[in-house]
């Protein structure tokens, strides 16, 4: 999932932490950079507005929460509702053609939300804590994720999962998925995890066993092509970096907000 542009790309993916580039619909080349001619946005006042977007507290158990009142989840309402309404008319339309349609969800901070995991960190990236993180399998929900997930089911179309999570780590993502509602085709056909080991034939332009060259898009899209070529149509792929949405193979894309970290 991460790469270590944290704090070097946390400017450029936050100044805009009001939502400003977080509309649903398909994304564009991706986040401005910071111009290195000017002075950066100061880190300090950047971690304050991190927290004033998310509404972030700290709750009784000690875990850093988002606020269902604040920018970030409204934004977000603003992109469910969006949606559901494409959705619902995307899937008639293909089910009318005698298509199956199919949607795709990016799980980090597309479906479970790390926020607890960024502020305990400093936003710096470790793999060996964001891996005892991922398998405490305790992560909340982004706001309307399972909900949406659980949406599409019952328009009668496919859900399918493509994540930078390891094949290492399917367990606890399985079990996370379930306790936040999203518990919809959780079985290893439905959710593609990173195997660098034994990569799929379907990216052997960019990964063999034991060698995996793949950037994120090439391992995101290619693992698209892979769920059309058993005979889907994605009519939506949804994610928190453009990285997750660029590379084609998606009729809409929808970008969720993120101001943590980016993913190139």
């Amino acid at each position: 999932m991460h790469k270590p542009l944290r704090i070097t790309a946390l400017v450029a993916a936050c100044t805009v932490a009001g939502g400003a580039l977080y509309g649903a619909g398909a994304a564009t080349a991706g986040q401005s950079t910071a111009n290195s001619t000017q002075e950066p946005y100061n880190i300090g006042l950047l971690v304050k507005d991190i927290d004033t977007y998310y509404g972030t507290t700290l709750d009784s158990n000690g875990v850093y929460q988002a606020s269902p009142d604040s920018p970030y989840a409204k934004d977000l309402a603003r992109l469910d509702r969006s949606a559901r309404k494409y959705i619902d008319r995307a899937a008639r339309k293909a089910h009318h053609r005698s298509e199956k349609p199919a949607v795709v969800f990016d799980i980090d901070d597309t479906l479970l939300l790390s926020l607890d995991y960024e502020k305990k960190t400093n936003y710096t990236y470790n793999s060996t804590t964001w891996a005892e993180y991922v398998n405490k399998a305790d992560r909340p929900a982004v706001f309307g994720s399972p909900e949406l997930v659980r949406y599409a089911d019952s328009k009668g179309v496919e859900v399918f999962y493509n994540s930078g999570l390891s094949e290492a780590q399917r367990s606890a993502a399985v079990q996370n998925l379930k306790k936040i509602g999203a518990d919809v085709n959780l079985d290893a056909g439905h959710m593609f995890l990173k195997d660098k080991a034994n990569p799929p034939s379907y990216l052997g332009d960019c990964a063999t066993p034991g060698t995996w060259n793949c950037t994120t898009v090439q391992y995101k899209s290619g693992t698209r092509k892979h769920i059309e070529e058993l005979g889907y149509t994605v009519i939506a792929n949804f994610g928190d970096q453009y990285s997750d949405l660029d590379g084609g193979y998606a009729d809409r894309t929808y970008k969720l907000p993120n101001p943590t970290y980016f993913v190139s």
